[in-house]
């Protein structure tokens, strides 16, 4: 999946409960960050390597979008996208916790190895289509966050615009859109699935850091 992958977007507190969850201001515009494309794997039932000993982990289950395309003005998000899939953004969130005190990036929070991964891909299906479905992700088979892009802060448009703008944007990039509410720690014994309206796309368990 790397060898194809340009750029990784992702979209911080673009659900407002997830936001006030964590107890963070609903932002005004796109929060954007970015991920190491490193840090992307597909999930095939693999037990994932993570770094406990830096502190607590947080999974948070997004949908994921590729970009098809150079990006041009004017350009709908139905052109531009071919596929798509469900990640995990993982969080080291003690560590991020530091960093947001200190005012320093959150690359050590959110992008070490194996921190972003992905279900294989299906198609996209339009975003009149993705709004009448919604994506889950189980933890040791009880749900555990259910998310709709219609409770999105900034509409999968309003974020490839924005991204197109002030950072570029063009065939081969991912975006992670953002999480819903529900992340909560993941453990060394997890098993974790993705699905989406209720089909299974992606899991793996969860193991200690090497």
């Amino acid at each position: 999946m790397n060898s194809m992958i340009r750029n990784v977007y992702c979209v911080g507190r673009n659900y407002r409960l997830h936001a006030e969850e964590l107890g963070n201001a609903v932002p005004t515009e796109p929060m954007i960050f970015l991920k190491p494309t490193h840090s992307v794997l597909t999930l095939q039932g693999e037990t994932l390597s993570l770094p406990f000993e830096q502190g607590e982990i947080h999974y948070e289950a997004e949908l994921v979008i590729r970009v098809a395309r150079p990006y041009e003005p004017g350009i709908s998000i139905d052109e531009l996208v071919d596929v798509m899939a469900l990640g995990i953004d993982f969080t080291l969130r003690d560590v991020q916790t530091e960093l947001k005190k200190k005012g320093h990036p959150w690359t050590a929070a959110k992008g070490f190895l194996n921190s972003a991964p992905m279900t294989p891909y299906i198609a996209f299906p339009g975003i009149e289509t993705l709004e009448q479905h919604e994506f889950t992700l189980l933890k040791n088979g009880q749900e555990v966050q259910r998310g709709n892009v219609k409770n999105m802060i900034f509409s999968l448009q309003q974020i490839a615009d924005y991204i197109a703008e002030y950072y570029g944007l063009g065939e081969g990039d991912l975006i992670f859109t953002g999480t819903p509410e529900g992340v909560g720690p993941a453990r060394a014994g997890d098993q974790l699935e993705l699905c989406w309206d209720g089909k299974l796309l992606g899991s793996c368990s969860i193991g200690q850091s090497k």
